[in-house]
């Protein structure tokens, strides 16, 4: 499968492709039901697999690992996988970067941050010399076969963010990222100065950057959007909720009724749910039971 290709494909549309942030494989099953395409967060999985900030505690086996299992779940999906500065080594990056084309990841972002790294939306990042990043970027192109490639700059100094972001729309990266763009006007700006490349813009509630609707986004000629957290942030807060009610009623459980339907989700539901994944795998599911 060309996977690479297929979300080239996908974001040559008019429209503003989305792709949702996912933490986990019950998260995905969730957003396979609404969006066909899933960016696979740094932030989310950090969260979720060590209970940690999105500070550089990932290690690349791990996420190798998660794209291998999500990716025979789901086939038909986009994968857009966050790598972080490709872990540190332009080496260890050009590895990581064909162990998950082998995986079936459709595409990973590659940022400048160099040690210690920060959430793209956080305050202190540092970045590596532009000549430094460019020459670990070009390894990387070299280390594909067809995986779309999205090249990112975290620099925040209006001057550098357009001397980065006109130097890696002449590479040949597929996508440019600026990450924590902090205004509409800015947007506009970027889109100018890289051209025709195709131009991605990251989403995450309470963040750097405003809050736009696809239908804006394509207005300002964004090709791409992340969601990095929305299934992560509502988990959060379902949970809790959820956790204190149980708490209220001296541990007595809601009834359970079925999924989106405003009560709580079942046994039953969860399952079926589930039972899809493993649809994919067998051509005859076995029937579900609660």
């Amino acid at each position: 499968m060309h996977y690479g290709t297929a979300l080239r494909e996908e974001i040559a549309t008019p429209r503003t492709t989305p792709l949702i942030g996912i933490y986990d494989m019950y998260s995905a099953s969730i957003a396979a039901r609404h969006y066909n395409g899933f960016f696979v967060s740094g932030f989310g999985f950090a969260a979720s697999y060590y209970g940690l900030p999105d500070i550089g505690f990932i290690a690349w086996p791990d996420m190798v690992a998660f794209v291998e299992r999500l990716r025979p779940a789901f086939p038909g999906h986009h994968l857009l996988v966050d790598i972080d500065d490709g872990y540190v080594d332009p080496e260890v990056a050009c590895h990581v970067v064909r162990r998950l084309e082998r995986a079936g990841a459709s595409g990973v972002i590659l940022e400048d941050q160099k040690r210690p790294r920060r959430c793209g939306h956080a305050d202190g990042k540092l970045i590596l010399p532009l000549e430094e990043y460019l020459a670990k970027l070009e390894l990387v192109l070299e280390s594909r076969e067809e995986l779309l490639v999205v090249a990112r700059t975290d620099a925040t100094e209006e001057a550098e963010i357009v001397r980065r972001a006109a130097a890696l729309a002449e590479t040949g990266a597929d996508v440019v990222l600026v990450d924590g763009v902090r205004s509409v006007e800015w947007i506009r700006k970027i889109r100018s100065v890289i051209g025709d490349k195709p131009l991605l813009f990251n989403q995450i509630a309470g963040g750097k950057s405003p809050s736009l609707s696809l239908s804006e986004l394509t207005e300002l000629g964004v090709d791409v959007a992340i969601y990095s957290t929305p299934c992560l942030f509502a988990a959060h807060s379902a949970i809790d909720g959820a956790l204190s009610a149980l708490k209220s009623a001296d541990g007595r459980l809601p009834e359970a009724g079925p999924a989106g339907a405003g009560e709580s989700v079942g046994v039953r539901s969860s399952t079926e749910l589930l039972q899809k994944n493993i649809s994919r795998f067998h051509p005859k599911p076995q029937p579900v039971s609660a």
